[in-house]
């Protein structure tokens, strides 16, 4: 199995886009379309299937908002939490924020500390929880609104499903930077990350799925 860093993703997402013509945009449909697939599968055996999806302001938010919109579709009761306000939301995920806006979903707003304890009782009412926090760019030490949030995630006693990282794992060098999701499932794009094998990674990733986002195999080599 072949493993890369953050900095060789980045320069695959590049070329995709550069040299093949693939839009981000469409690679973000596809990366939270197979987030869906993982989703759906570990909501499996539930007979209420209620998620509760929590979106940072980057792309890996923007991969929750693709995720979020396809378990609304299929009938899955979900409820969407942004990690800070809106109008910090650029590119691609300002377009699937919209998109989940103009199907009448209210999606909730956490920017204190104080607002992250107003998400703990609903967390009691889920059967699963997605990760959608930080992507694969995290270097910095987790601060709030967010450590509170991934905090309370981990306490919440139910399933994780990760969105490419774990938020707050190091995906290149497997380090926890200050707290960290501790998934049950990481649904990873593309190819793994080095991080997933190396320190802190391979206690925070649970059982790891890689998921094809259609970039050419020849820059996957």
């Amino acid at each position: 199995m072949k493993y890369i860093t953050s900095q060789e993703m980045r320069e695959i997402d590049r070329r995709t886009q550069e040299d093949f013509g693939i839009s981000a945009v469409v690679l973000m449909e596809n990366a939270g379309r197979a987030a869906f697939y993982a989703a759906f599968d570990m909501l499996s055996k539930q007979e209420h299937k209620r998620v509760i999806c929590i979106c940072g302001k980057g792309n890996n938010g923007g991969d929750g908002f693709v995720c979020a919109r396809h378990l609304l579709n299929n009938g899955v009761d979900t409820d969407i939490f942004l990690l800070g306000e809106p109008d910090g939301l650029k590119g691609n995920a300002k377009i699937n924020y919209d998109i989940l806006r103009k199907m009448g979903k209210v999606i909730k707003i956490l920017k204190t500390r104080d607002d992250s304890e107003f998400l703990k009782s609903e967390l009691k009412e889920a059967q699963l929880l997605i990760d959608a926090i930080f992507g694969i760019g995290l270097s910095a030490e987790v601060k709030e609104p967010y450590r509170s949030v991934i905090d309370l995630m981990n306490q919440s006693g139910k399933p994780i499903l990760a969105l490419d990282v774990p938020s707050g794992l190091d995906a290149t060098d497997g380090k926890v930077l200050g707290a960290c999701i501790k998934a049950e499932k990481t649904v990873t794009f593309a190819l793994p990350k080095t991080g997933f094998i190396k320190n802190d990674g391979p206690l925070y990733i649970g059982r790891l799925i890689t998921a094809d986002i259609s970039i050419p195999k020849t820059l996957l080599k």
